[in-house]
């Protein structure tokens, strides 16, 4: 498998650090709100990326944490009258909600900031003890300029990056691009004990500590999304490799960003979205499949349009599926003809197609691709005659293949008694040549979003 790899700016081979196991990084959200369209696009990809890896028979050991103290959950706490932990307790809740919806799944750990104060501390004074660090107040910063390799990430020198950066001016520091490991109390903030008074941790630090802690010195894959290139991976690495003297993550994973309308994603604009607020409109799996339908380093558009283009395209799964269970269902175990072997055999090559799609560099969008083919030739070949041999191998290989991506997973549910009373009426109605009747239940039912198709063997429901 081929990853491109931003802290080498190539695609590389990708080799485990132990054989036959992943250990992978993620940055996961600041629990103050619910987390928006361009945080769900980090999520579904990475998600799919473990799904594949788990597929091909790795074990993968997947961290993605909480940010559940900082200043935006501090202020918000703050205006609503509520503790931290109960707005980080809220979101958390929420995220999953959201989360669970876009069928991504858990991570192995969700380490919470607040929840390795100490671990924190003792990291933060590992690196004092090696002039990595140095304390101004009751602060401590991170000594950029220590750090031989500070830069190595995002390609610039720290010569550079002080010309490009906004940095807060801040007379306690010794050069504007040091960086907060952990800030004294203000009034009003929660805080905890520490050899520099009353305080809290830098953002940072925390993602360095936790991924360390459950992953080793050294890890597989660090993913997230391309904003966090710098500073937040750059102060990662600084404080990671400088406090192990270990390479912290051998590949660098990041996706591109989102553009709502063809505009940079803003407030002011009135263009940001969460997820809460697309799902009163989509479904949330038509926003996975949306997602994966371009290459994740690419640069993707968000629009009303596009999201309706991704639904239409999801019905076409749903429909291939709902189909070959339906012809399933009714099949005889029959005589496999040559077609049906020549088709059976066929479908393998799609499962390597997919594959190779996926090994270079997760081309979720080819991959997806290859999955459309291979509907368009399953729609073309599956009638009520053929063997139920080659239609159960149709139905698994579309299963096995959307279920990497995360998709068709959707249960048919029970239909309940009215349903099926109504169902009822109109093949009654039907019998008596009673149509105007049997439109109208059927129109009735179309709006509930079942469909009733007449076929040789009886009524196809299908739900929509």
């Amino acid at each position: 498998m081929k990853l491109y790899n931003t802290l080498t700016r190539k695609k590389e081979d990708f080799v485990p650090l132990v054989p036959g196991e992943v250990r992978m990084y993620s940055c996961g959200p600041t629990v103050y709100n619910y987390f928006h369209i361009g945080n769900a696009r980090p999520f579904i990809i990475f998600d799919v990326f473990r799904r594949y890896m788990e597929y091909k028979g790795y074990k993968v050991t997947f961290v993605q944490n909480f940010t559940d103290i900082d200043d935006k959950m501090i202020n918000r706490a703050n205006e609503e009258g509520i503790t931290v932990k109960e707005l980080a307790d809220r979101f958390i809740d929420e995220y999953f909600k959201d989360a669970d919806a876009l069928g991504i799944r858990r991570a192995t750990v969700h380490p919470r900031a607040t929840e390795h104060i100490e671990d924190i501390i003792r990291f933060i004074e590992r690196l004092i003890e090696k002039g990595l660090a140095y304390v101004a107040g009751g602060d401590v910063y991170y000594n950029t300029a220590a750090f031989e390799f500070y830069g190595k990430l995002s390609g610039q020198s720290l010569e550079d990056l002080e010309l490009g950066a906004r940095v807060e001016i801040n007379e306690d520091k010794r050069n504007p691009m040091d960086f907060a490991l952990w800030k004294s109390q203000k009034p009003g903030e929660p805080a905890w004990e520490s050899p520099w008074g009353m305080g809290r941790p830098g953002w940072h630090i925390e993602c360095s500590v936790m991924a360390t802690k459950y992953l080793g010195e050294t890890i597989d894959i660090h993913s997230g999304g391309q904003d966090l290139i710098f500073p937040h991976h750059e102060n990662e690495i600084a404080q990671s490799e400088g406090a192990s003297g270990k390479p912290f993550a051998r590949y660098w994973l990041h996706n591109g960003y989102i553009n709502v309308d063809n505009r940079k994603m803003s407030k002011s604009l009135g263009n940001f979205f969460t997820v809460r607020d697309i799902s009163k409109q989509f479904d949330l799996e038509v926003v996975r499949l949306f997602m994966l339908s371009s290459h994740y380093r690419n640069p993707i558009n968000f629009s009303d349009e596009l999201l309706r283009q991704a639904q239409s395209a999801l019905e076409r799964l749903y429909n291939a599926k709902d189909n070959l269970e339906y012809l399933l269902d009714h099949a005889q175990d029959g005589e496999i003809k040559a077609e049906d072997k020549d088709f059976i055999d066929s479908l393998p090559g799609y499962k390597a197609r997919f594959e190779a799609a996926m090994e270079d560099d997760i081309n979720t969008a080819d991959a997806i691709g290859v999955i459309f083919d291979m509907v368009r030739d399953i729609n073309t070949y599956a009638s009520a005659d053929r063997p139920k041999a080659a239609l159960k191998a149709a139905l698994d290989m579309l299963v096995e293949l959307t279920g990497v991506l995360g998709l068709l997973n959707k249960k048919k549910a029970g239909l309940d008694k009215e349903i099926e009373a109504l169902i009822e009426k109109r093949q009654q109605a039907r019998k008596e040549k009673n149509w105007a009747l049997a439109d109208q239940i059927r129109d009735e039912l179309k709006e509930r979003g079942i469909i009733l198709e007449d076929t040789p063997q009886g009524v196809k429901i299908v739900y929509r």
